[in-house]
Protein backbone atom coordinates (compact mmCIF):
# COMPACT_ATOMS: atom_id res chain seq x y z
CA UNK A 1 0.00 0.00 0.00
CA UNK A 2 1.18 3.50 -1.18
CA UNK A 3 1.92 5.93 1.85
CA UNK A 4 1.23 4.32 4.78
CA UNK A 5 4.90 4.00 5.94
CA UNK A 6 5.27 6.02 9.04
CA UNK A 7 1.55 7.33 9.42
CA UNK A 8 -0.80 7.33 12.38
CA UNK A 9 -3.58 4.94 12.40
CA UNK A 10 -6.28 4.65 15.78
CA UNK A 11 -8.14 1.67 15.45
CA UNK A 12 -11.38 1.44 17.22
CA UNK A 13 -12.14 -1.72 18.80
CA UNK A 14 -8.67 -2.57 17.57
CA UNK A 15 -8.73 -5.67 20.84
CA UNK A 16 -10.69 -7.77 18.71
CA UNK A 17 -10.85 -10.46 15.50
CA UNK A 18 -11.17 -7.43 12.47
CA UNK A 19 -9.72 -4.99 14.60
CA UNK A 20 -7.00 -6.99 15.46
CA UNK A 21 -6.14 -7.88 12.01
CA UNK A 22 -6.48 -4.03 10.68
CA UNK A 23 -3.85 -2.69 13.56
CA UNK A 24 -1.38 -5.96 12.43
CA UNK A 25 -1.92 -5.14 8.62
CA UNK A 26 -1.43 -1.32 8.98
CA UNK A 27 2.05 -2.34 11.24
CA UNK A 28 3.35 -4.50 8.48
CA UNK A 29 2.77 -1.14 5.92
CA UNK A 30 5.16 0.49 8.65
CA UNK A 31 2.76 2.68 10.42
CA UNK A 32 2.38 3.74 13.63
CA UNK A 33 -0.42 2.03 15.21
CA UNK A 34 -2.79 3.33 18.05
CA UNK A 35 -5.01 -0.29 19.09
CA UNK A 36 -8.52 1.27 21.00
CA UNK A 37 -10.01 -0.45 22.64
CA UNK A 38 -12.23 -0.53 26.55
CA UNK A 39 -10.34 -4.24 26.87
CA UNK A 40 -7.01 -3.25 27.71
CA UNK A 41 -5.84 -6.09 28.12
CA UNK A 42 -7.17 -7.51 24.26
CA UNK A 43 -5.52 -4.02 23.10
CA UNK A 44 -1.97 -4.83 25.23
CA UNK A 45 -1.99 -8.59 23.37
CA UNK A 46 -2.48 -7.12 19.84
CA UNK A 47 0.33 -4.84 20.42
CA UNK A 48 2.77 -7.23 21.90
CA UNK A 49 2.04 -9.42 18.71
CA UNK A 50 2.32 -6.37 16.56
CA UNK A 51 6.34 -5.11 18.43
CA UNK A 52 7.06 -8.88 18.49
CA UNK A 53 6.89 -8.27 14.46
CA UNK A 54 9.10 -5.34 14.99
CA UNK A 55 6.08 -3.23 14.32
CA UNK A 56 5.51 0.24 16.25
CA UNK A 57 2.36 0.37 18.29
CA UNK A 58 0.32 1.21 21.62
CA UNK A 59 -2.43 0.42 23.57
CA UNK A 60 -4.54 3.15 24.93
CA UNK A 61 -8.30 1.97 27.08
CA UNK A 62 -11.25 3.88 25.68
CA UNK A 63 -14.56 3.60 25.95
CA UNK A 64 -16.13 5.12 22.83
CA UNK A 65 -19.26 5.82 24.24
CA UNK A 66 -17.80 8.67 26.74
CA UNK A 67 -16.91 12.03 25.15
CA UNK A 68 -13.87 12.36 27.41
CA UNK A 69 -12.48 9.22 27.26
CA UNK A 70 -11.93 9.08 23.41
CA UNK A 71 -10.32 12.62 23.68
CA UNK A 72 -8.13 11.80 26.16
CA UNK A 73 -7.11 8.66 24.39
CA UNK A 74 -6.76 10.85 21.15
CA UNK A 75 -4.47 13.07 22.93
CA UNK A 76 -2.67 10.63 24.55
CA UNK A 77 -2.10 8.54 20.99
CA UNK A 78 -1.22 11.76 19.27
CA UNK A 79 1.41 12.75 21.71
CA UNK A 80 3.27 9.03 21.68
CA UNK A 81 2.22 8.85 18.30
CA UNK A 82 1.68 11.68 15.93
CA UNK A 83 -0.84 13.55 14.45
CA UNK A 84 -3.58 10.95 13.64
CA UNK A 85 -3.42 10.34 9.89
CA UNK A 86 -5.96 7.52 9.31
CA UNK A 87 -9.25 6.56 11.67
CA UNK A 88 -10.90 3.05 11.16
CA UNK A 89 -14.22 3.11 13.38
CA UNK A 90 -14.25 -0.23 13.87
CA UNK A 91 -16.22 -1.20 17.21
CA UNK A 92 -18.92 -2.73 17.20
CA UNK A 93 -21.79 -4.27 19.07
CA UNK A 94 -24.84 -6.51 18.43
CA UNK A 95 -27.56 -8.39 20.07
CA UNK A 96 -29.59 -10.83 17.74
CA UNK A 97 -33.32 -10.59 17.49
CA UNK A 98 -36.29 -9.47 16.27
CA UNK A 99 -37.54 -5.91 16.45
CA UNK A 100 -40.39 -6.65 19.14
CA UNK A 101 -38.24 -8.78 21.42
CA UNK A 102 -35.50 -6.05 22.30
CA UNK A 103 -36.24 -3.45 25.11
CA UNK A 104 -35.27 0.52 25.13
CA UNK A 105 -31.84 -0.34 26.95
CA UNK A 106 -30.39 -2.54 24.47
CA UNK A 107 -31.46 0.56 21.32
CA UNK A 108 -29.30 2.73 23.64
CA UNK A 109 -26.25 0.26 23.90
CA UNK A 110 -26.72 -0.51 20.23
CA UNK A 111 -26.66 3.49 19.38
CA UNK A 112 -24.08 4.10 21.48
CA UNK A 113 -21.53 1.97 20.64
CA UNK A 114 -22.34 1.32 16.64
CA UNK A 115 -23.44 5.19 16.03
CA UNK A 116 -22.84 7.91 18.42
CA UNK A 117 -19.46 6.56 19.41
CA UNK A 118 -18.41 6.97 16.18
CA UNK A 119 -19.58 10.44 15.85
CA UNK A 120 -17.49 10.95 19.21
CA UNK A 121 -14.27 9.41 17.43
CA UNK A 122 -14.81 11.52 14.34
CA UNK A 123 -15.25 14.71 16.12
CA UNK A 124 -12.39 14.14 17.65
CA UNK A 125 -10.28 13.62 14.86
CA UNK A 126 -11.41 15.33 12.33
CA UNK A 127 -10.87 18.91 13.12
CA UNK A 128 -7.24 17.94 13.21
CA UNK A 129 -7.10 16.49 10.04
CA UNK A 130 -8.85 19.40 8.30
CA UNK A 131 -5.89 21.83 9.68
CA UNK A 132 -3.66 19.34 8.37
CA UNK A 133 -5.93 19.19 4.76
CA UNK A 134 -5.32 15.42 5.15
CA UNK A 135 -6.83 12.73 6.48
CA UNK A 136 -8.21 8.63 6.13
CA UNK A 137 -11.34 7.75 7.54
CA UNK A 138 -12.24 4.14 7.02
CA UNK A 139 -15.97 3.25 8.97
CA UNK A 140 -16.65 -0.52 9.62
CA UNK A 141 -20.44 -0.52 8.84
CA UNK A 142 -22.23 -3.72 7.71
CA UNK A 143 -23.87 -5.21 4.97
CA UNK A 144 -27.20 -5.43 7.04
CA UNK A 145 -27.00 -1.79 6.27
CA UNK A 146 -27.19 -2.33 3.18
CA UNK A 147 -29.79 -5.36 2.68
CA UNK A 148 -31.57 -5.65 6.04
CA UNK A 149 -30.74 -8.53 8.49
CA UNK A 150 -33.44 -10.70 10.22
CA UNK A 151 -32.93 -10.19 14.01
CA UNK A 152 -30.61 -7.04 13.57
CA UNK A 153 -32.94 -3.70 13.43
CA UNK A 154 -31.29 -1.29 15.14
CA UNK A 155 -27.81 -2.59 14.96
CA UNK A 156 -29.03 -2.22 10.88
CA UNK A 157 -30.09 0.86 11.75
CA UNK A 158 -27.22 2.38 13.18
CA UNK A 159 -25.18 0.91 10.75
CA UNK A 160 -27.14 2.72 7.70
CA UNK A 161 -26.70 5.92 9.83
CA UNK A 162 -23.10 5.20 9.44
CA UNK A 163 -23.19 4.76 5.47
CA UNK A 164 -25.33 7.94 5.33
CA UNK A 165 -23.26 9.88 7.74
CA UNK A 166 -19.53 8.91 5.74
CA UNK A 167 -21.52 10.10 2.76
CA UNK A 168 -21.95 13.37 4.13
CA UNK A 169 -18.92 13.89 5.41
CA UNK A 170 -17.17 12.94 2.14
CA UNK A 171 -18.46 16.16 0.73
CA UNK A 172 -18.00 18.23 3.57
CA UNK A 173 -14.30 17.36 3.49
CA UNK A 174 -13.36 16.42 0.09
CA UNK A 175 -11.71 20.07 -0.37
CA UNK A 176 -9.46 19.46 2.33
CA UNK A 177 -7.99 16.59 0.74
CA UNK A 178 -9.87 13.62 3.80
CA UNK A 179 -11.52 10.96 2.24
CA UNK A 180 -14.19 8.93 4.12
CA UNK A 181 -15.21 5.52 2.99
CA UNK A 182 -17.14 2.92 4.21
CA UNK A 183 -15.82 -1.48 4.75
CA UNK A 184 -19.36 -3.38 4.89
CA UNK A 185 -18.35 -6.59 5.95
CA UNK A 186 -20.43 -9.87 5.54
CA UNK A 187 -20.75 -12.66 7.89
CA UNK A 188 -17.17 -13.26 9.58
CA UNK A 189 -15.64 -15.56 11.68
CA UNK A 190 -15.08 -13.22 14.87
CA UNK A 191 -16.38 -13.54 18.40
CA UNK A 192 -19.14 -10.81 17.33
CA UNK A 193 -20.39 -13.68 15.13
CA UNK A 194 -19.81 -16.18 17.32
CA UNK A 195 -21.92 -14.26 19.82
CA UNK A 196 -24.51 -14.31 17.66
CA UNK A 197 -24.98 -17.72 16.62
CA UNK A 198 -25.01 -18.66 20.65
CA UNK A 199 -28.69 -16.62 20.46
CA UNK A 200 -29.75 -18.88 18.03
CA UNK A 201 -31.76 -22.14 18.51
CA UNK A 202 -28.93 -24.11 16.68
CA UNK A 203 -25.92 -22.18 16.78
CA UNK A 204 -23.93 -24.76 14.58
CA UNK A 205 -27.07 -24.66 11.73
CA UNK A 206 -27.01 -21.30 11.54
CA UNK A 207 -23.10 -20.94 11.31
CA UNK A 208 -23.32 -23.57 8.48
CA UNK A 209 -26.73 -21.53 6.88
CA UNK A 210 -24.12 -18.42 6.10
CA UNK A 211 -21.58 -20.11 4.99
CA UNK A 212 -23.72 -22.12 2.18
CA UNK A 213 -25.38 -18.56 1.65
CA UNK A 214 -22.09 -17.32 0.59
CA UNK A 215 -20.54 -17.87 -2.69
CA UNK A 216 -17.46 -18.55 -2.09
CA UNK A 217 -17.95 -21.28 0.33
CA UNK A 218 -16.76 -19.74 3.47
CA UNK A 219 -17.15 -17.55 6.55
CA UNK A 220 -15.31 -14.11 5.96
CA UNK A 221 -11.42 -13.89 8.09
CA UNK A 222 -10.84 -11.01 9.67
CA UNK A 223 -7.58 -10.42 6.96
CA UNK A 224 -10.41 -10.28 4.46
CA UNK A 225 -11.20 -6.97 5.65
CA UNK A 226 -8.20 -5.77 7.08
CA UNK A 227 -6.70 -5.78 3.73
CA UNK A 228 -9.78 -3.54 2.21
CA UNK A 229 -9.63 -1.26 5.19
CA UNK A 230 -5.66 -0.69 4.64
CA UNK A 231 -6.21 -0.03 0.80
CA UNK A 232 -9.01 2.45 1.25
CA UNK A 233 -6.70 4.37 4.43
CA UNK A 234 -3.61 4.08 1.83
CA UNK A 235 -2.73 7.04 -1.11
CA UNK A 236 -3.77 3.84 -3.14
CA UNK A 237 -7.66 4.96 -2.86
CA UNK A 238 -6.35 8.82 -2.56
CA UNK A 239 -9.15 9.46 -5.53
CA UNK A 240 -11.93 7.37 -3.69
CA UNK A 241 -14.13 9.02 -1.22
CA UNK A 242 -17.92 8.32 -0.04
CA UNK A 243 -17.88 4.80 -1.10
CA UNK A 244 -19.03 1.69 0.45
CA UNK A 245 -17.60 -1.39 -0.17
CA UNK A 246 -19.04 -4.89 0.80
CA UNK A 247 -16.18 -7.99 1.68
CA UNK A 248 -18.48 -10.47 1.96
CA UNK A 249 -17.53 -13.38 -0.38
CA UNK A 250 -20.61 -12.39 -3.07
CA UNK A 251 -23.06 -12.65 -0.07
CA UNK A 252 -24.20 -9.35 -0.77
CA UNK A 253 -23.46 -7.80 -4.79
CA UNK A 254 -24.97 -4.36 -4.50
CA UNK A 255 -24.37 -1.49 -7.50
Amino acid sequence: MRNLNGKTVIVTGGGGGIGGATSRRFAEEGARVAVFDMNLEAAQKVVEGIRAAGGVAQAFQCDITQRTQVDTAVAAAEAALGPIDVLVNNAGWDVFKPFTKTVPAEWDKLIAINLTGALHMLHAVLPGMAERKTGRIVNIASDAARGGSSGEAVYSACKGGLVALSKTLAREHARQNITVNVVCPGPTDTALLAGVAEGARDPAKLLEAFRSAIPLGRLGQPDDLASAIAFFGSDDAGFITGQVISVSGGLTMHG
